[in-house]
């Protein structure tokens, strides 16, 4: 594990509160849950999204206004184009790094495009991080740098990727945290995501699983769903980023580590089961039950759970359930 801030990072706290922050993928799944409690900060002067739209979705613009809305601005431009990404890294005092092509845990995709994003797009940042006066920067990993284990792992576990999603996400992790020893890097390996956000992601399990039971009223589940999987709701995601940059910002806590981010460890059958709680004639129909299917349990790190609402899985999808139009 990395020592806690080094002296030297003591020039970049003091009174001012004049911080602008950089989210890269801002205008994503996660991002469109951030930004909102980012502009409500204090400390916080200005945010810039820097996003290539490349999911084709626009939700994250079109908000209600909130309470420090005005600062938030936008900046459209590749994880690859050195050029534009400098550009838009000028000046700015805080990063906080969301872009990726994501994946569901195991799955297999086009591995050139995982390297090529989540690989390399974080080292074109680490370099020009790297050349910046800046006061820290996090880094939003995942927990499926782990791969697949039936014991419980913790931040001290050795990963051992087995998605290319995986092992790209993990070497973003250490483009990254070569940068520790000249301002705090914070790397959060978060569960799976679901929730409500304005730009909202279906193709997550749990979101999936919701909006199945609502309208369709039958789920289908890939073996014999006692595969567990460790998940956290998007709000908690925000509130602990929100509240890491607060902290780093003011100088008041030190985030230069890797930290687990990680709410439920739970089997998908159970998932299912919590919605049938809801929905009494919901349909389970299992595919290919005699396929083993891998599980992947996470502990939460400690010092992240004071950033977590405490409501159940199954109060959380009511609120989903809940805000369906029809």
């Amino acid at each position: 594990m990395r020592q806690s801030i080094n002296l030297s990072y003591q020039k970049y706290f003091g009174e001012n509160m004049s911080n602008k922050i950089l989210v890269t993928g801002g205008a994503g799944y996660i991002g469109s849950a951030l930004l909102p409690a980012l502009a409500q900060l204090e400390s916080v002067s200005e945010v810039l999204i820097y996003d290539n739209l490349s999911h084709g979705r626009r939700e994250a613009f079109l908000q209600s206004p909130f309470e420090g809305s005005s600062k938030i601005s936008f900046f459209a431009g590749e994880m690859l184009d050195t050029r534009t990404l400098k550009k838009a890294m000028t000046d700015v005092d805080y990063v906080i790094h969301l872009a990726a092509k994501v994946s569901t845990p195991f799955a297999h995709g086009d591995a050139h495009s995982f390297e090529q994003i989540n690989h390399w797009g974080s080292a074109e940042l680490s370099y020009i991080a790297e050349d910046l006066d800046i006061k820290g920067l996090l880094y939003v990993s995942s927990a499926s740098v782990y791969g697949s284990s039936d014991e419980i792992c913790t931040v001290e576990t050795n990963p051992n990727p087995r998605s290319w999603y995986g092992k790209s996400k993990l070497r973003g992790e250490k483009m990254l945290t070569r940068l520790n020893q000249k301002f705090p890097v914070t790397v959060l390996r978060c569960a799976n995501v679901y929730g409500l956000a304005p730009c909202v992601r279906f193709d997550a399990v749990i979101n999936r699983f919701a909006f199945e039971s609502h309208f369709v009223r039958r789920l289908m589940i890939e073996g014999n769903g006692k595969q567990k999987r460790a998940f956290v709701h998007i709000q908690n995601i925000a509130n602990t980023i929100a509240g890491i940059t607060d902290q780093t910002l003011r100088g008041s806590k030190t985030w230069n580590d890797v930290y687990n981010v990680v709410q439920h460890n739970t089997s998908i059958v159970d998932v299912a089961y919590t919605l049938k709680d809801i929905y009494n004639d919901l349909e389970m129909i299992f595919v290919e039950q005699d396929m083993p299917r891998h599980s992947l349990l996470v502990s939460s790190s400690e010092e992240i759970n004071s950033f977590f609402h405490n409501r159940t899985l199954q109060d959380e999808l009511q609120e989903m359930l809940n805000s369906f139009s029809f």
